[in-house]
C-alpha cells in the first residue's frame, strides 16, 4: 500500500508534473536574468530542477512541506523553503521571480494576488523581472465538438494513478474544475475519488493593473498554446 505522504506527492506528479509546454519559456527568461531565480509554487520542482540542470541557481518556495522534502530528495542542489507566495520574508533577492502553472490563480482572489505582487516587488534585485502565468481554465474539459483531454498518468510502486478533468462550473470570481481521480493497485483494485479545484477569473489587463500598484511595470506578455493534454496560459513579465 502507497503511503498518504506519498500519495499528496504522486497526485501533485499526476496533475502538474509532465506538463512541459511551458519550460522553454522559463529558461529563456532565466538565461536572460544573470542571477538567482525563486520559483513560487514549486511544489516537487517541476520548473525548479528544469532551470537547475541548466546551471540556474534556484530557490524553490511552496506552502507545502510534503511536496518540498521530495523536491530535495530529487535534487539535493536546489534550496526548498517553506512558505506562502503571499507573506514570504527571505533574507536574498532575486534576479528572476516565476509563478507558473495557475499559482497566481489560487490565491484568493485580488487581495491574495496584491499581497503576493508587494513581496515579489519586495524581493527582487534592482532591474530584476517576474514572470506569472495566467490561465483560462474554460479550457480544462471539451468543448461538444472536440474530444476530452486524456488523462494524466503514471505508475508508481506497481500501482497505475490517473486524473481526469470531467467538468467545471462557473461561481462569483472563480470557476471550480472538477477532477476524477483513478488508482489501481497492483492486484487490479481500482479506488476513485472526485478532486475540485478552484481558480479565480482573472483578465490579463487586471493582473497587469494589481502588478502596477504593487510597484511592477509589465513589460511584456507571452502565450503557451495549448496542448492535446493541458490548457494554455498568458505569462505576464513584469520589471522591477
Amino acid at each position: 500500500m502507497v503511503r498518504m505522504i506519498d500519495r499528496a506527492v504522486i497526485w501533485h506528479d499526476v496533475e502538474n508534473g509532465s506538463y512541459a509546454a511551458d519550460l522553454a519559456l522559463w529558461r529563456e527568461l532565466a538565461d536572460r536574468s544573470g542571477g538567482p531565480i525563486l520559483d513560487l509554487g514549486a511544489g516537487t520542482g517541476r520548473v525548479a530542477r528544469h532551470l537547475h540542470a541548466a546551471s540556474h541557481r534556484v530557490c524553490a518556495l511552496d506552502s507545502d512541506p510534503e511536496l518540498l522534502a521530495a523536491l530535495r530528495e530529487r535534487s539535493a542542489g536546489i534550496a526548498a523553503l517553506t512558505g506562502d507566495a503571499r507573506s514570504f520574508e527571505l533574507d536574498e533577492r532575486f534576479a528572476l521571480i516565476v509563478a507558473p502553472m495557475q499559482l497566481a490563480q489560487i490565491l484568493g482572489g485580488s487581495a491574495g494576488r496584491r499581497a503576493m505582487l508587494r513581496c515579489v516587488q519586495r524581493h527582487l534585485l534592482p532591474g530584476g523581472r517576474f514572470a506569472a502565468a495566467l490561465a483560462d481554465p474554460y479550457q480544462a474539459v471539451a468543448e461538444e465538438d472536440r474530444s476530452p483531454p486524456y488523462p494524466d498518468m503514471i505508475e508508481r510502486h506497481g500501482w497505475v494513478f490517473s486524473s481526469q478533468p470531467v467538468w467545471v462550473r462557473e461561481e462569483p470570481g472563480r470557476v471550480v474544475v472538477e477532477r476524477r481521480r483513478q488508482a489501481v493497485s497492483p492486484d487490479g483494485a481500482l479506488e476513485e475519488e472526485a478532486a475540485p479545484f478552484e481558480l479565480d477569473l482573472v483578465t490579463v489587463e487586471e493582473f497587469e493593473d494589481e502588478a502596477r500598484s504593487a510597484g511592477l511595470r509589465p513589460a511584456r506578455r507571452h502565450t503557451i498554446p495549448e496542448t492535446r493534454d493541458h490548457i494554455g496560459s498568458v505569462v505576464v513579465e513584469c520589471s522591477g
